[in-house]
Order: structure tokens, then sequence, then C-alpha cells
């Protein structure tokens, strides 16, 4: 009866301790991870995507609080925009790669920021919903760090922007390798460019898991979207919603 009244203990300790949010988080990316890498890297088994409904129906269960889970989480957090700057390596690696390609990618660039802007905020609008869910659809294609940074400059949620930014680039790495195989796209910088403007963080990951070089074009869709979005993006609002 002591033994069990001591693991009960136990197991409250631990379901409240930060730690074992920590622990959580990173178990459920490592068991998401080994079932992507078991399909053969299938697209609809996205590690995140995984990760995500493992930790959500976790806490869930355990009835541990939010926010005690992001004191344990907050580790990882930080090391998001460390993490994005890191791309910066493959860029620079791509550079000589770019020369002959700058016009169709400036292009391309300008044309799917705006496209991703105006379509997800149009059909917003069009279903009704108020200012705040679709001002923080603006900026729903940049990687998270800096979706969050513009949020705040144009006075929307940033935990609302976020989880647009996670569901968009988890959507984007599931369904764009289909809707790119359709098109009949098969250049490895055209896919993973098209990847990084849409589908930021999440999609680069995943264009790296498949080719290097549909994974530098995507690092480097996704830098500078993030670059000219955090500029442009402040603009366009404010023009649209004074």
């Amino acid at each position: 009866m002591n033994e069990k009244h001591s693991i009960v203990e136990i197991w409250v300790y631990l379901s409240g301790s930060p730690l074992f949010a920590l622990f959580i988080t990173l178990a459920a990316y490592q068991i998401g991870l080994t079932i992507y890498n078991s399909s053969k890297q299938n697209p609809i088994a996205n590690p995140v995507a995984i990760a995500i409904l493992i930790v959500a129906s976790t806490i869930q269960w355990i009835e541990m609080p939010y926010s005690t889970y992001f004191e344990g989480a907050q580790f990882i957090h930080f090391l998001l925009g460390s993490a994005t700057v890191s791309l910066a390596i493959p860029i620079y690696k791509g550079l000589s790669s770019i020369k002959g390609r700058s016009i169709p990618l400036a292009f391309s660039l300008a044309t799917g920021g705006l496209m991703s802007i105006m379509s997800a905020v149009g059909i917003a609008t069009l279903l009704g919903a108020d200012s705040s869910i679709s001002g923080a659809m603006y900026p729903k294609s940049v990687t998270a760090p800096i979706a969050m940074g513009i949020a705040e400059r144009i006075g929307v949620s940033p935990t609302l922007t976020a989880i647009f930014a996670v569901s968009t680039g988890i959507t984007g790495a599931i369904l764009a390798p289909f809707v790119l195989n359709l098109l009949g796209i098969k250049a490895w910088w055209q896919r993973g460019f098209a990847i990084g403007i849409g589908a930021h963080g999440i999609g680069t990951s995943r264009a790296f898991s498949i080719h290097p070089e549909a994974g530098t074009y995507a690092s480097l869709a996704m830098g500078l979207n993030g670059v000219i979005s955090a500029v442009a993006i402040p603009v366009i609002y404010h023009l649209f919603n004074r």
C-alpha cells in the first residue's frame, strides 16, 4: 500500500514538473520522426503533426495546465529563433547556384507572398471571420518567430498567428508534394523554393529530408520571405485596415 502511495506521489510530482513537459515534447517528436522514417518519409506521416497530436493528447490526459507545459517547452521555444537563423548556412552554400535564376525566383517570391496573404485573408473575410482572426492570417505563411513579431507590430494576437503559422507549415509540408507532382514540377530547386514560400520552416525541414537542393532553395525562400514580409506586411495591413 505504501509502495503504491509512493508511486502516486512521484507521478503527481512529475506531471506538474516543467522538465516533464520538456520530456513529453522531445519524446513526442522522436516518436513522430520514427513513424515518419518507418513510412519511408511519406508526407502524410509528418513528424511535427504527429508530435502535436501526442503532446496535446498527453497534457490533456494528465490534466497539465498549458502554463506548466510551456515552462518546460520554453527551452525549445528559445532555440526556435536560433534554428531559423542557422538556415543562413545552407543559403550561403547555395548562393552560387542562384545565378541565372534570380528573376524567376524574385517573381515567385513576390507572387507567392502576396497570394498567401490575399487567399487566407480573403477566405477568412468571406466566411465572416472577425478582424482578430483575419488579421492573424496576414503573416501565417512566414516562419513562426518572425510571424509572431509581425503580429505584435500590427496589433493582432501572436498566439493565434503562431497557431495559423504552424498549421500552414504542416498542411504545406503534407500537401505540397502532391500538388507539385500534379502540376508536373520536377526540378528540385523549383519544388524547394515553392515549399519554402508556402510552408516556411516545417516545409523546409521536409524539403531537406528529400533532397539537399530542395532544402537549400526552401531555406532561401523562407529566409527572404521572412525578411521582406517583416517590412511589407505591416504596410499592407495598415493600408487595408485604415
